[in-house]
């Protein structure tokens, strides 16, 4: 278990490989499909090289609630322009990116893959520190957090390297020998 604080540095992200397990610790920032859109229209200061957690928290009177991943994927479109332009150091979600995602990683940032079905979990382990954009409502707002001890694993790493595409490869190999 490697023990990380985020925003990771950039030479931090390189020693990572896919398959290590991390606790982070250090701030993180909320954003699904409409906060990426608006980080791409927008100059979003917050967001330079920070962690980007895929989550629509559940946020009650200053305290997190739950704080699960959401699906990563439906924000493939939007990723590369977003690590360009902010230099991302770190991607959390659940179920991973797409190739051009990988690509647009290569030698900058990683992917780490939350676990979903644990929202309670992950929300002990962060303190709500200010949102942004509350007027997307809850789920969509940019919400940022003090995490310590939040557990996950890189499944897409900084050398090209995807446990996602993996499976996925070795998934339709094992079905084209079940079907044929």
């Amino acid at each position: 278990m490697k023990r990380l604080t985020v925003p990771l540095p950039r030479e931090e992200a390189l020693r990572l490989r896919a398959g290590d397990s991390v606790l982070l610790s250090g701030r993180i920032l909320t954003a699904r499909d409409r906060a990426h859109r608006f980080l791409l229209k927008e100059d979003f200061r917050k967001a330079r090289g920070a962690a980007i957690y895929h989550c629509g928290p559940v946020i009650k009177d200053g305290a997190v609630i739950a704080a699960g991943p959401t699906t990563s994927s439906r924000m493939n479109q939007y990723t590369p322009a977003l690590i360009e332009k902010y230099g991302i150091s770190a991607i959390i979600g659940k179920g991973g990116m797409d190739g051009k995602v990988l690509e647009s990683m290569r030698d900058r940032c990683v992917y780490l893959s939350a676990i979903g079905g644990a929202a309670v979990t992950y929300a002990d382990s962060m303190k709500l520190v200010g949102v942004d954009r509350e007027d997307f409502g809850m789920p969509e707002a940019i919400w940022e957090f003090q995490v310590r001890d939040f557990p996950a694993i890189v499944t897409m790493d900084a050398h090209g390297n995807s446990i996602h595409a993996k499976v996925l490869e070795e998934s339709e190999k094992r079905l084209r020998g079940l079907l044929y």
